[in-house]
């Protein structure tokens, strides 16, 4: 799936959605990753089923204003005391499967909103 460029002051544009890839600025990434709009970092899960709380306490000291978890090819809700360090702090998370967080990371990005794309690549 597609995804047109932005236009907008951010620096990472995620261009293309596959099942085991995404494609941001023009290069491929095939490992689970964090994107936002000024920053892009690599998230060291393997998978969903090895989330640990340590995973979202590295979310929470980006300081986002949202985070969008991307869980895989299919939407999986983590256990609740997972995103307790984002919730305890007040930060909204969304849960959704990786394209359509990758693409909703897109919307949000265009309007200026600190968002967060945490993104499992299975």
């Amino acid at each position: 799936m597609n995804i047109n460029l932005d236009t907008s002051e951010a620096t990472y544009h995620i261009q293309r959605i596959e099942s085991h890839s995404v494609t941001i600025n023009d290069k491929v990434y095939t490992q689970s990753m964090i994107i936002m709009p000024e920053s892009l970092t690599s998230w060291a899960v393997d998978d969903f089923d090895h989330l640990e709380v340590a995973h979202f306490q590295t979310l929470l000291a980006l300081n986002p204003g949202v985070v969008l978890l991307g869980t895989g090819q299919n939407i999986r809700f983590p256990a609740p005391e997972l995103l307790a360090p984002l919730i305890n702090k007040g930060i909204g998370v969304e849960v959704m499967d990786t394209a359509a967080a990758c693409r909703t990371y897109t919307i949000l990005m265009a309007e200026g909103r600190g968002v967060a794309a945490a993104l499992i690549i299975d």
